[in-house]
């Protein structure tokens, strides 16, 4: 089955290590998801494409047991088989803190001030039938290599 990511432009694809991609405004402010454009000091400037770091901290984390809405939620489960998700800030050193799901389901396992790193995970399918792929943070076992 073909892999694709969810959207294009959210992150390196495909890449044995991935990275968020950002937005770098002239006065150095970072925008995540990435944009062609956006207004610095009341005028409309484009901006630099980045890659945000790939490790962070876990800066806050909830669980959601219900389903999100569909549309705009892709993912291929229904009301009946979904199984409730973590999902959290994680803040990138120098950058910015980004939402994203957390690949470990048991809130019990987290701590705030955890070190997580960047993977890409499968959603769903598309309307073509290719694997849709998203992005989350992962715990950083202790004592892994950078």
């Amino acid at each position: 089955m073909t892999q694709v990511p969810l959207a294009e432009g959210l992150f390196t694809w495909p890449s044995e290590e991935p990275a968020l991609i950002a937005g770098r405004a002239s006065d150095g402010s970072l925008v995540f998801p990435y944009r062609s454009h956006r207004l610095v000091g009341g005028n409309r400037e484009p901006l630099e494409q980045v890659e945000l770091p790939r490790r962070g901290t876990l800066w806050t984390f909830t669980t959601q047991y219900f389903r999100p809405t569909s549309p705009p939620y892709a993912g291929d489960d229904t009301d009946a088989t979904f199984q409730g998700f973590t999902v959290g800030y994680v803040e990138l050193p120098g950058a910015l803190r980004v939402e994203a799901r957390l690949t470990e389901p048991d809130a019990s396992k987290l701590r705030i001030g955890q070190e997580m790193e960047l993977v890409i995970i499968p959603l769903g399918k598309d309307k073509d039938g290719n694997q849709t792929m998203i992005y989350a943070f992962a715990p950083v076992e202790q004592g892994s290599a950078a």
